[in-house]
């Protein structure tokens, strides 16, 4: 299910907390940063295991906060890694899962600090840094809702 939903104005803005977006076929979230990129930019919305984000504060004796890796949906009981070359829904939208978020240098610069390093940030994230998409039909999405 959809555990939270981010979006940031510009790229480097603070995420803002919302409780329900609307997204549009091939664009992404309205009012989104990357709303409407493609091409190098990559997909169009972002997905993040709120269960991964856990694990790497447990793990690194980390206090990252659920928009702290800067991705759009943070998810719950839901395996992203799963879902890359497939379709899928949330409510009445459907999206395709195109491709894993690789964790990048932007990812641990953003999250090192005294107790981990920009390095060690990238390698904690391989494989559970979440799942790129493609909005594939307009609609809402909303805290609460869930997969199929």
């Amino acid at each position: 299910m959809i555990q939270a939903i981010y979006v940031a104005k510009k790229p480097k803005a603070p995420q803002i907390q919302i409780e329900a977006v609307q997204v549009d076929f091939g664009k992404g979230i309205v009012g989104d940063r990357n709303y409407g990129k493609k091409g190098d930019d990559g997909p169009n919305i972002t997905f993040v295991e709120s269960e991964a984000i856990a694990a790497f504060n447990m793990n690194f004796e980390q206090n990252i906060a659920l928009s702290d890796t800067r991705r759009n949906i943070v998810t719950q009981g839901v395996r992203l890694n799963d879902l890359v070359g497939k379709t899928f829904s949330i409510g009445s939208v459907t999206f395709y899962g195109v491709e894993l978020c690789l964790p990048c240098a932007k990812l641990g610069k953003a999250l090192e600090n005294d107790g981990i390093t920009s390095a060690q940030v990238v390698k904690a994230w391989l494989h559970s840094g979440g799942l790129r998409a493609n909005v594939l039909n307009t609609g809402v999405l909303r805290v609460g809702m869930e997969f199929s």
